[in-house]
């Protein structure tokens, strides 16, 4: 599905109007630089601000979701009700609304991309393997049992 700013802006208002029976007044938008979330509101400004890769990921259906969600925190703060995901009225205004609570992770995991981010490191002496995240260097650091030199296995 192809997002530009103003069918968000449109869709926004139209699902203002039909599920909260309220107008939208401020700017919705499509932040590209979003990347954990679908959306957000912002309570200064009180615009709404979109993640373009779940429309084009999951289509119009999830965009829809995320954007009556952003709308719950939206009228509640204008309210001056309850607009966080913890307050009652939030909750409420959700199952009102058949708004979702979280949207779906996006494909290309975070787990997937850690994991291949693995080095191994083996000592030399006793072949204890040890699993790290960050790179170490291996003429600075020695194995915590036997104090042997250690080698990394990826490279």
């Amino acid at each position: 599905m192809n997002v530009t700013d103003e069918i968000v802006q449109k869709l926004t208002e139209r699902l203002s109007m039909q599920f909260f029976k309220r107008p939208f007044l401020h700017q919705a938008y499509i932040n590209k630089r979003l990347r954990t979330t679908g959306g957000r509101y912002l309570l200064d400004s009180h615009h709404i601000e979109v993640n373009e890769k779940y429309a084009i990921e999951y289509g119009e259906e999830e965009l829809i979701g995320i954007i009556k969600h952003e709308l719950c925190h939206y009228h509640l703060h204008l309210q001056g009700k309850g607009y966080k995901h913890r307050d009652r009225d939030f909750q409420k205004m959700l199952a009102e609304t058949d708004s979702p609570r979280y949207c779906r992770a996006l494909p290309g995991n975070k787990a997937l991309k850690k994991e291949q981010s693995v080095i191994y490191y083996s000592c030399l002496q006793c072949g204890i393997i040890y699993k790290r995240r960050r790179k170490m260097n291996v003429n600075k650091y020695v194995c915590g049992s036997c104090r042997g030199r250690l080698k990394e296995m990826n490279a």
